[in-house]
């Protein structure tokens, strides 16, 4: 009951830029779906940034991201149709240098960024080059262990141009954060350095990366302490 509770409160304050603006985020796109937050559509899966979870896995999974997590990852049943973030040109189709399996798609915008869909269901039905609208269909959620049933989701980044540097898409998709971290199977606390326990403990302050750079999270004193 407390699940399908919270799923209604998100229902009720999906996403609006008048609840964003307060975040003083800057932000330039919107939300990778047409359909509003809830248990038959989406719910926010990992967040971006030094999450207790990135942080376990940063020598092993996220060491080429600096050890945090490089993404947001969206849980969605596979098939869950994906839009364009913004308008741009397609990129890149099915990059394998970029990782984010079966397949992913890399849509180059106007303002300098570049936006990464990744763990897609099949190859996008689009050519390098073409041109798509904020809030067209690209592409469809899938699931990187093949299954459509042990983690599908959307892995969605925000690069610069050059593709060697992500940001904290928080800051730059215009959602409701806050109402999106009250429900999910992802835990939301960040790892904290305890020399310096302030650092890093909200989306908004999440560190932007530079991909093959050093780790960012060799902590000497680190909280919790299960991680090593």
């Amino acid at each position: 009951m407390r699940l399908f509770a919270l799923a209604a409160v998100l229902l009720l304050v999906a996403p609006t830029p008048a609840a964003s603006a307060r975040a003083e985020t800057g932000a330039i796109f919107g939300l990778p779906f047409v359909e509003p937050p809830g248990p038959s559509t989406w719910l926010l899966g990992q967040v971006y940034g030094n999450s207790v979870g990135a942080f376990a896995r940063r020598r092993e999974w996220y060491r080429a991201g600096q050890g945090i997590h490089f993404g947001i990852d969206f849980s969605a049943r596979c098939g869950t149709p994906i839009v364009a973030i913004g308008d741009g040109t397609v990129l890149k189709v099915d990059a394998p240098e970029h990782g984010s399996a079966p397949h992913n798609l890399l849509i180059a915008h106007p303002n300098g960024y570049v936006s990464l869909y990744g763990h897609l269901l099949e190859r996008p039905l689009l050519r390098v080059g073409q041109r798509v609208r904020r809030g067209e269909v690209i592409a469809l959620t899938g699931d990187p262990d093949l299954t459509c049933t042990s983690r599908p989701h959307l892995h969605l980044e925000i690069r610069d141009r050059t593709l060697g540097r992500a940001f904290n898409a928080h800051r730059l998709i215009d959602a409701d954060w806050d109402a999106l971290m009250l429900i999910g199977s992802f835990g939301r606390g960040f790892q904290r350095d305890l020399s310096e326990p302030r650092k890093w403990q909200s989306v908004w302050d999440q560190p932007d990366i530079r991909f093959g750079g050093p780790l960012l999270n060799e902590f000497q004193d680190t909280w919790p302490r299960n991680w090593r």
